[in-house]
């Protein structure tokens, strides 16, 4: 068994292994992404379709995050019993299947169970790939975690492309989710074949479900700032624009697209980042830069300066949630259990963020609204610290990942 709680296999993978295995679970993340990409896109179809008010839509929408929340600490357990390749494979492909059981629900009373079904399957197969993903990288002796989540952004941008395609040609949901879902599948399944299969010794296997350990409350509280943070940015920086400084409604919208945009680039690019100056260094930085762009957004009397407050907050923020997971992973001998528990607080944040961010607006205003993200982002310069987690070899000594010990 590896130092940091994930098994080894018998015999170690060899290089040529390892990259393969980093490519694979690369298109598992990008799959992952473009189920939810795909999904948003459809959203207005399936409420016309149920024929349920926006009131009765929102508390629908809240199920997949419950969902997830419930399901995510039974991923150890599954990868435990059939094995990291095997579970993931399985999890992946009910999480890409249920992308057609939303389209398929007549009304509210069947819609909620199937997005309930749909967030415990994402929930489950985001615990199994972040947890692989940790231990490819710890195997690799790089950082590679932020260019996953980068890969899960760029496959939600390119799910939600092929959704906007297939709302505006107004084809039925349910063909062009069954189509999707069938894709993926076949994706995903292609993907797993190449990640590392780990396989855990029978002695001392993990709780069905344990609440998840204390280093995990403490690193979620960094990935709850930045997901809320993230949240704000793409539910509320074209509602900003339109409302605080009337900006037409073309540009507003392209500011959101700008910021999802940013988020992805700076995703795909942060392992670099992350192996020269190491985690901490590397989010103290972009909470600077988060604070920064939020107070640009609140002082804007300009839509090219709330654009570029947008820009410079998805920026900050983009590699603090792979961070948290690569750093929750490393933080005890329940790798899949501590991810669990960042993942379940991420989730938490992504879903009171909307509303927290709406009643105080309600309140007060939209810009105040920003003030409270501004500091959120500044805790991210504070907190940063508990990313100073060290990644252990097989043999439980030195750190695999460069930068993050002699740099935090």
């Amino acid at each position: 068994m590896a130092g940091n709680g994930v098994p080894h296999n018998v015999l170690p993978p060899s290089n040529s292994e390892l990259r393969r295995a980093r490519w694979a679970v690369a298109l598992v993340f990008l799959v992952h992404g473009s189920v939810t990409g795909n999904f948003a896109t459809r959203i207005p179809w399936i409420q016309d379709h149920t024929g349920i008010s926006a009131g009765q839509l929102g508390l629908a929408l809240a199920f997949p995050a419950i969902g997830a929340s419930l399901a995510m600490p039974l991923a150890g357990r599954i990868s435990h019993r059939f094995g990291a390749r095997t579970a993931l494979r399985g999890l992946l492909a009910l999480w890409t299947l249920s992308l057609l059981l939303p389209a398929l629900s007549p009304g509210l009373y069947a819609l909620c169970p199937a997005l309930l079904l749909y967030g415990a399957t994402s929930g489950m197969s985001d615990v199994a790939m972040n947890a692989l993903g940790v231990e490819t990288e710890d195997r690799l002796g790089k950082p590679i975690m932020s260019g996953l989540h980068g890969m899960w952004s760029a496959g939600a941008l390119l799910g939600s492309a092929a959704g906007t395609v297939a709302a505006h040609a107004e084809w039925d949901a349910r063909l062009h989710l069954a189509g999707a879902a069938l894709v993926l599948t076949l994706l995903g399944a292609l993907a797993c074949r190449g990640v590392l299969d780990l396989r855990s010794p029978e002695e001392h296997p993990p709780p069905r479900f344990a609440l998840p350990p204390k280093s995990a409350l403490i690193i979620g509280a960094i990935g709850f700032c930045a997901v809320f943070a993230e949240g704000a940015g793409l539910d509320w920086s074209a509602v900003y624009l339109r409302d605080e400084l009337g900006t037409d409604a073309g540009l507003a919208a392209a500011s959101t697209t700008a910021f999802a945009c940013t988020m992805t680039v700076a995703r795909l690019a942060g392992d670099k980042v992350v192996a020269r100056f190491g985690a901490v260094h590397t989010v103290r930085a972009g909470g600077v830069l988060a604070a920064a762009g939020g107070l640009l957004i609140v002082l804007a009397r300009h839509p090219a300066m709330a654009m570029g407050g947008f820009g410079l907050m998805g920026l900050g923020i983009a590699v603090v949630v792979p961070l948290s997971f690569a750093a929750a992973g490393r933080s005890g001998p329940a790798p899949s259990q501590a991810i669990a528990g960042v993942a379940t607080i991420t989730y938490t944040s992504g879903l009171i963020a909307p509303s927290a961010i709406g009643g105080i607006a309600q309140a007060t205003s939209l810009t105040m609204s920003f003030v409270l993200v501004t500091t959120l982002a500044c805790g991210l310069v504070v907190g940063a610290r508990v990313l100073r987690v060290p990644s252990r070899t097989a043999s439980g000594s030195a750190p695999a990942v460069a930068g993050d010990l002699e740099r935090s």
